[in-house]
């Protein structure tokens, strides 16, 4: 746990060989930034803002000739010399006028079609249009009933896409028709394709026309000054017309025979989503460098674009651009700047977060796309501040899941299946992701908790039944339901680490949903082959047993003490798991023993306990947890009551000694505070035997302990303890054997007694910490214990 406010951790990660654990305060530096070793690829859509700038040079070139054209037939032929003209050159200059007239100034119209995502008014769409008709054409003579499997993904794709977005009450642009009763032979679509062939067949016409007329030179006319003039106007009609053409050839060589388009959308990594996305792309470049400078095309990139789509109204343009940003986002070379763009920008989270709430059947593919987007954004702490700070955004992740543990099947408001349960647990997993990455701050926690009914569908995620527990084998929705478990698990034990009042509100809120500790209880219980389950489901009742209620509800629970244990305990765990679960539920039991006399006493009722507990004491990898339990059963249970069964404890003396003489930090701190439990329980005869056992005088105990006084000048939140229990064993070991003050006081312990009462701190009053504040205060104070060992030592 951190407290937000200074820089003391309670450690709760597993301990190692030099046995930290989860009782004390630790020094956290703060982190250094991490810096960013990835840098992003080059994008490959500058291949098409490239193209596209090539393409409008070409195009205004051609149409500043085209204008310096017009300009020089109407007001220096047709204004000066019409009636010199001979009747042939007269019909020329007529006819290239009116087409390259309509050309050009209808030029700023001709694009719109073109961001359309089906059809286009290009000569690509024109050119595939015919090639499918002739393919069809041909399957139906042939009697084939399939197309080709090029045919066949497309198709599919505009079904999706149409399937998707149900439009009822707006014309498609490109299906409009122009004129009542006309079929389809008017449909805007379909003009267009004539327009633009239209186009091809006037440049061919003014080559042919100034060609012909420029080489014969029969253009007549009495006035010296037609000659010139005609000559000057067929060659600004042929230049104009041959870098139209050039331009088309470029344009159909780059889309049809390079395949720039398919090559720069397989690069953006969507190629499943066909070209679509990318061809509007290169529409609106080319469109920017056309309307305006030839050079705005290049501030276009496909995050900007999508970004754009995105806020629109059409929901094919919200579709679009939702693909396009969750492709991106997760894709290793663009992601770092996409994520960037989508976080400094509040309009586009407030969309992607309003997307969640979007229920409609048709919606679908947006909701889930806006999901994962999120998601990914939420993995940076600064992002994820800024989506929360969204009013209803907590909220609106709430309403992506939607538990079936009841019904079986997602229903909506009419009962109705709304959602098949493969996505409906996609978009499950995805909210939990979500939550569980916004749940890293302190603050959104709190808004978490806040949220009203939010904990309750956490929880409810945390249940596995006993076959998905068991099967190693699981189909899709199962792997798809246990990943939903292990998220809600991973986000119920960040909630409940929460320090501070926010986390004292949260923990009291989760235990008291009844769901919370019988869920967990089952995963302990049937989770053998998920020990990643049960190591989460320990730590989240670790840090519940912070409230002293919850203690007492976990414990009353049938079946969690005895999982624990059998966890705990059971040596047949592999060792790679060790480390792991059976820490974690250790460091759960001895919570829960923790001043708790119920759960000490319904821990002494397992059969063979102590001699399990004793027994872990011999192994370096769980001795540190079985040492606090067995210290807190000696110190927490009631007086007269399990007194033949805590005699067990004593067996463990020799083991105890050693470790306080050749051990040091957590584990000697750990094993000084369960001594003088066990001397309270031994004879003096006893005693002997045990130091005889051992290997160690008490003169060797007594200079280890002035020893570690020494050692600790100043309370070391490492160990914050350990001054306290070596006094604690000293007043033990004088009492037992009053012969032992002598030595002690040969020893100098009263100068360290002296030394540790000036610099005692409320730090050692405590036994359990919550990030900096202490939740455990001892019976008595570290001066009470001092004082109490100098009365001894005189």
């Amino acid at each position: 746990m951190v407290d937000p406010t200074s820089h003391m951790v309670l450690e709760v990660e597993h301990h190692d060989s030099s046995g930290r654990t989860i009782f004390r305060p630790v020094e956290s530096s703060t982190p250094e930034p991490r810096r960013l070793t990835h840098l992003s690829a080059p994008a490959p859509e500058k291949k098409l803002t490239l193209f596209a700038l090539r393409l409008a040079v070409l195009e205004k070139i051609a149409s500043r000739l085209g204008s310096l054209g017009f300009v020089w037939a109407t007001v220096v032929l047709l204004g000066g010399f019409a009636a010199d003209l001979e009747t042939t050159d007269f019909w020329f200059v007529t006819v290239i006028l009116v087409v390259e007239g309509a050309r050009i100034f209808s030029r700023s119209h001709e694009l719109e079609l073109q961001h359309q995502p089906k059809y286009t008014i290009s000569g690509i769409n024109s050119f595939r249009f015919l090639v499918r008709q002739v393919i069809q054409i041909f399957h139906q003579i042939s009697g084939r009933d399939r197309t080709d499997d090029t045919e066949v993904q497309e198709t599919r794709r505009e079904q999706r896409n149409s399937g998707q977005i149900a439009r009822t009450r707006t014309w498609k642009s490109s299906d409009v028709p122009m004129l009542p009763y006309t079929g389809w032979v008017f449909v805007s679509r379909n003009v267009s394709r004539v327009f633009y062939w239209l186009q091809i067949a006037s440049g061919f016409a003014s080559i042919v026309i100034s060609v012909t007329k420029l080489i014969k030179q029969d253009y007549g006319g009495k006035s010296t000054n037609l000659h010139p003039s005609l000559t000057l106007f067929y060659s600004l009609a042929l230049a104009e017309a041959l870098l139209f053409l050039a331009e088309k050839a470029y344009w159909e060589w780059m889309i049809s025979v390079f395949k720039i388009l398919d090559k720069v959308n397989q690069e953006c990594g969507l190629e499943g989503f066909g070209t679509d996305s990318v061809r509007r792309f290169f529409y609106n470049a080319y469109s920017r460098c056309l309307n305006g400078s030839i050079f705005d095309g290049l501030k276009m990139d496909m995050v900007i674009f999508a970004m754009e789509l995105l806020l629109s109204n059409s929901p094919d343009e919200q579709l679009t651009g939702a693909e396009i940003l969750c492709r991106f986002s997760s894709n290793e070379n663009y992601s770092v700047d996409t994520l960037q763009k989508i976080g400094t920008n509040l309009e586009i989270i407030e969309r992607l977060v309003e997307m969640l709430n979007w229920r409609n059947k048709n919606q679908e593919v947006m909701r889930m796309s806006s999901a994962e987007i999120l998601s990914r954004l939420a993995s940076k702490k600064q992002n994820s501040l800024r989506v929360t700070g969204i009013p209803g955004a907590i909220e609106s992740i709430a309403s992506i899941l939607e538990s079936t543990r009841d019904s079986g099947q997602a229903t909506d408001e009419l009962g109705e299946n709304s959602i098949n349960q493969t996505d409906l647990w996609s978009l499950n997993n995805l909210g939990l992701l979500i939550l569980k990455r916004l749940a890293r701050d302190h603050d959104n926690c709190g808004k978490i908790g806040k949220t009203k009914g939010l904990l309750s569908k956490i929880i409810d995620f945390t249940y596995a039944e006993k076959r998905l527990l068991k099967d190693s084998n699981l189909a899709v929705s199962e792997s798809n339901k246990l990943l939903a478990v292990k998220r809600s698990l991973k986000l119920l034990r960040r909630l409940v680490k929460t320090t501070g009042a926010t986390g004292r509100n949260l923990r009291r809120d989760i235990s008291g949903v009844v769901f919370t500790v019988s869920n967990i209880r089952e995963t302990l219980r049937h989770g053998k082959r998920r020990p990643e389950l049960q190591k989460l489901g320990a730590e989240i009742l670790t840090f519940l047993a912070l409230d002293e209620g919850a203690t007492e509800k976990i414990g009353g629970t049938g079946g969690v003490l005895k999982g624990l244990l059998c966890i705990f305990l059971n040596d047949k765990i592999p060792e790679d798991q060790t480390s792991g679960v059976r820490v974690s539920a250790g460091e759960s039991i001895a919570m829960l023993a923790q001043g708790s006399q119920s759960n000490c006493q319904r821990i002494l009722r397992t059969d063979d306990i102590l001699q399990g507990l004793v027994k872990a004491l011999n192994n370096p990898l769980v001795w540190l947890n079985a040492g606090r339990i067995l210290r807190n059963l000696c110190a927490y249970t009631a007086p007269d009551k399990f007194n033949e069964q805590l005699k067990e404890v004593k067996t463990a003396g020799a083991t105890v000694l050693k470790a306080i003489k050749f051990e040091e930090m957590k584990i000697q701190e750990v094993m000084v505070g369960l001594a003088p439990h066990i001397l309270k329980l031994m004879s003096p005869e006893e005693s002997r035997t045990m130091f005889k056992e051992a290997g160690v005088s008490e003169e060797e105990l007594a200079d280890a302990l002035v020893k570690i006084l020494k050692r600790y000048e100043q309370p070391v939140p490492k160990v914050p303890r350990i001054r306290r229990f070596a006094i604690e064993l000293t007043i033990q070991m004088m009492k037992a054997n009053p012969e032992t003050v002598k030595n002690f006081q040969n020893l100098g312990m009263k100068n360290e007694l002296e030394t540790v009462f000036e610099t005692a701190s409320e730090l050692e009053n405590f036994d359990i910490f919550s990030g900096t504040v202490g939740l455990a205060r001892h019976g008595s104070t570290i001066n009470e214990l001092i004082e109490e060992a100098m009365l001894l030592l005189n």
